[in-house]
């Protein structure tokens, strides 16, 4: 393809291109053309050549270039070679260093994931792999800021670069569109980021730099948000690192990235299974293990009857094992009280009771259903008359009568006691008996009352991502408990979201906002409505679609 400087049907051409990449990304045509050394030249020319930029409508054109050469690198190994010998990765490079803005950053970070996911094309990438990762790091911290400064946060919505605008809403406009699509394309270039880090941390590489403490703690606290569900967001990355003995020995130093391994551990969030692996290889590891245990403890001791997760079975037990590992012959190294109580709590429940259940009758365990039932009943009457300690004990008493094979049954009473203590304002508690309750349901976290319980509970202790993820779990339950029981369609069509669940939804919302600790930073008064968050409804959509829920029902649903 000619560059013709006054052509001013040139963007078009590239726009045509990029369609014809994303559609047809394995398409041998252009690439065997010259496409990957005509694309670098364009985007040289954009950063090198302020004057042609300005011109006409080349100000397009370097992103759509980037963008073009991530398509056909995306899937195909061979296009990535191509690419590379046609020097594409240089001028990539310079749009990572930021010579243009956020949104050429965003295209080019793809590019390079892409190149730097390959065996056969690391090495070409890897000549730069400090600054890359340098700037990857960047990035991902700021990106967000960025961003909210430069587009989300502007007032005077004239000031929003215009081709920005263009390329976020492909001309169709909008201000809800526009700031839709920002943070849709905010997220998915931190994500990005996070990504190319994850090519060289699995090859432990840079670790050094990864594995700074305070970008660690920054790590734990990314997540795809509600624009980018797809990514498991920092603890991925994480991930990675833990299967690295750098790694871990510097993860275990941190209290923070603990703290939230653990509080997505005890989740609703998809990337649950993560969080537990995480803290498992930390565990697992000698050299960790006593650094991490009496905060993870806590933790785990609430899944060890998860049955599958994430696609794995017998996660409780393998949970039970790496915990209760060499536990009764180094009990001494083990100093903390507290830690000390909850691996006696797992042997008693997992090793001593199952032994003695084993062999139990049948009319015994049917005696103990009948007292255990009983004895909820008692639990329920005080509780509805107000004697809410009174009800906590017989929840109690009930659970350890109750046989481990009755697992409906201490749902419920799991459930109930949580009830009492969040009415006594025992958060901590109540979580840890929600989450037991939540890991015996099946599927794993589908008990509807347990979500809305420990919703409530993250809520009280302020933790507004686990909330929120927990809420909207409970809304689809309750979805999914009355498009079973209705019949007709029009029930179906009728059906409302709980009105307390609405407002808990639009706090969280609200909370966990991408923009959140950005616009905090910047100052700008919360009331503007350019600044909010996206509505409840869309959101909700959005995490109902997520988790499964049926797509087409939602757009009937009111409010």
């Amino acid at each position: 393809m000619p560059l013709i400087d006054e052509d001013q049907e040139l963007v078009l051409v590239l726009s045509g291109l990029w369609t014809m990449a994303m559609s047809q990304p394995n398409d041998k045509e252009l690439p065997s053309l010259g496409i990957f050394e005509c694309m670098a030249s364009l985007i040289n020319k954009g950063i090198n050549q302020k004057s042609w930029l300005q011109k006409n409508q080349n100000i397009y054109i370097p992103y759509y270039a980037s963008h073009i050469i991530g398509s056909y690198t995306m899937n195909n190994v061979e296009f990535a070679i191509k690419a590379l010998d046609c020097g594409v990765l240089v001028p990539l490079l310079d749009l990572l260093r930021g010579k243009m803005t956020w949104v050429e950053q965003r295209v080019a970070i793809r590019a390079i994931g892409h190149l730097a996911s390959y065996e056969k094309t690391f090495k070409s990438v890897a000549i730069y792999e400090e600054e890359i990762v340098k700037l990857a790091m960047n990035l991902a911290s700021t990106c967000l800021e960025v961003v909210y400064k430069e587009f989300v946060g502007v007032k005077d919505l004239n000031m929003r670069l215009k081709y920005h605008c263009d390329l976020l809403t492909r001309g169709v406009g909008g201000l809800e569109l526009e700031n839709s699509k920002a943070e849709e394309w905010a997220s998915q270039l931190q994500c990005w980021s996070l990504h190319l880090l994850n090519c060289f941390a699995i090859k432990e590489r840079c670790l050094n730099l990864i594995c700074e403490q305070n970008f660690l703690k920054e790590l734990s606290e990314m997540w795809g948000g509600l624009a980018n569900d797809s990514s498991p967001g920092g603890v991925g990355l994480i991930r990675v690192l833990c299967y690295n003995k750098d790694g871990r020995r510097c993860i275990a130093e941190s209290k923070d990235v603990i703290k939230n391994l653990c509080n997505l551990a005890r989740s609703s969030d998809d990337w649950q299974y993560m969080g537990i692996d995480c803290l498992l290889l930390l565990l697992a590891d000698s050299g960790t293990r006593y650094k991490v245990l009496q905060v993870a403890s806590m933790c785990l001791v609430d899944l060890i009857e998860l049955r599958t997760l994430g696609g794995r079975s017998n996660v409780g037990n393998t949970i039970t094992r790496t915990l209760l590992a060499d536990f009764k012959q180094r009990k001494v190294k083990i100093k903390n009280i507290g830690v000390q109580q909850v691996l006696e709590e797992i042997w008693g429940l997992k090793v001593d009771r199952k032994k003695r259940e084993q062999n139990m009758s049948d009319e015994k365990l049917e005696e103990k259903r009948v007292m255990v039932s009983l004895m909820k009943q008692e639990g329920n009457n005080s509780f509805w008359l107000g004697k809410i300690e009174e009800a906590m004990m017989k929840y109690s008493e009930a659970l350890e009568l109750c046989p481990l094979r009755f697992r409906k049954e201490r749902i419920v009473l799991y459930s109930n006691r949580a009830q009492c203590k969040l009415l006594l304002g025992e958060a901590n508690d109540a979580i840890s008996d929600t989450t037991k309750a939540l890991s015996l349901s099946s599927p794993t976290n589908s008990h509807s009352k347990s979500l809305w319980r420990r919703s409530q509970a993250y809520d009280i202790k302020g933790l507004a991502k686990e909330s929120l993820m927990d809420c909207i779990m409970f809304v689809n339950c309750c979805f999914k408990m009355d498009s079973s029981s209705s019949s007709s369609s029009s029930m179906k069509k009728n059906m409302r979201i709980p009105h307390y669940a609405v407002r808990m939804i639009n706090k969280q919302m609200e909370s966990t906002w991408l923009f959140k600790n950005a616009q905090l930073k910047t100052f700008v008064d919360l009331s503007e409505k350019i600044n909010q968050p996206p509505d409840v409804m869309r959101a909700t959509r959005i995490l109902l679609q997520k988790k499964g829920f049926i797509e087409g029902m939602f757009q009937d649903f009111v409010l």
